[in-house]
């Protein structure tokens, strides 16, 4: 297995720079793993492609407004930081720009002319410009940071809930898990008149959503730990599911890392902290059988995760009618349903 193998070509207009409205109007490409057909729809369709019974698992993250601008103490040089996790009280690991000017001991200033700044001391240093900082009041500092997009975004958002899952609710995430960006409450409404039924899971997007995998062999990529919460009611919902015999459709990718990263077999248990789970070709999945995604970034962990589950012949196929039909690639992109 070689990374290469995980690349295609993009023309650079593909990519979707701001959102569709209303969100369920986007594009959704059908993806049959038992027969290899394709077939083009929109997302609101899905409600046609779903079975009463079925279960929709959901990552109700929220991203916070991870992206801080800051300056060395005494008026030294501008830092920007995009905040990763939260270690401890106070204490978080973020990645610096530029990170070359903190250094261990280096102290950051934040907040707004004229007020009492909040002040960040360097304690740790990782690769790639991360660092790990001590802040002095952590209460304050989500009032001083932007919701972070992605790098391929160029455009400002005039809205930035519309990074924002409709359901999202727990604040931990530095980006959106972008496949439940095309729910609106009304979608959600008609599908639970129908019977699917629906579980949430919290997984906290973290730094390996920014990373490329740069070795050859995928298998050596350092995959970062990421946060994540399963209850208990969950837990039953899934398990009862999976006994009998109902369809579990994950809502990105991010939520089938909770579920395959916490269960036993054909079983789950409640779960609460990090995972570290890269899916790769040869993954034996225990509680998926569906995938609802968007289209990812060549040489990428999801991308990985997606050839994984749908066979790499059939993404292979799916993502060349996808550039040759125009669709809408990555977070504001259009969607994939593989059943």
């Amino acid at each position: 297995m070689k990374t290469s193998e995980f690349d295609y070509s993009l023309p650079p207009e593909l990519i979707a720079q701001a959102p569709i409205e209303p969100r369920s109007n986007s594009r959704l490409m059908v993806l049959s793993r038992s027969d290899g057909s394709i077939e083009h729809r929109h997302f609101f369709d899905i409600i046609d492609l779903l079975h009463p019974g079925d279960v929709l698992v959901f990552n109700d993250s929220r991203v916070i407004p991870a992206r801080i601008f800051a300056h060395k103490q005494n008026g030294g040089g501008r830092v920007e930081l995009l905040l990763l996790r939260r270690l401890e009280p106070n204490v978080w690991e973020a990645l610096a720009k530029p990170g070359r000017r903190l250094t261990i001991g280096a102290v950051i200033e934040l907040g707004e002319e004229g007020t009492p700044p909040v002040l960040g001391e360097v304690i740790g240093i990782g690769e790639g410009g991360v660092r790990t900082i001590r802040f002095s009041d952590e209460e304050t500092l989500e009032g001083l940071g932007r919701v972070p997009l992605p790098p391929y975004i160029h455009l400002p958002l005039d809205d930035s809930e519309r990074y924002q899952t409709v359901y999202s609710r727990v604040k931990g995430s530095v980006a959106a898990p972008t496949a439940g960006l095309h729910f609106t409450p009304e979608l959600l409404h008609r599908l639970e008149e129908k019977g699917i039924r629906f579980a949430f899971v919290t997984l906290h997007v973290g730094l390996d959503s920014f990373r490329p995998v740069r070795v050859e062999d995928p298998r050596q990529h350092p995959i970062h730990r990421e946060y994540c919460e399963l209850n208990e009611e969950v837990a039953q919902e899934l398990s009862l599911a999976k006994g009998e015999g109902r369809r579990i459709v994950c809502v990105g990718t991010t939520s089938v890392r909770a579920l395959e990263a916490t269960s036993e077999g054909e079983h789950i248990k409640p779960f609460k902290g990090w995972i570290d789970l890269l899916i790769l070709p040869g993954h034996q999945f225990r509680m998926v059988d569906g995938l609802i995604t968007n289209f990812h970034l060549p040489r990428s962990t999801l991308l990985m995760l997606v050839f994984a589950f749908a066979g790499g012949d059939l993404i292979e196929r799916a993502y060349r009618e996808a550039v040759r039909l125009r669709y809408r690639f990555y977070s504001f992109g259009d969607g994939m349903l593989v059943l």
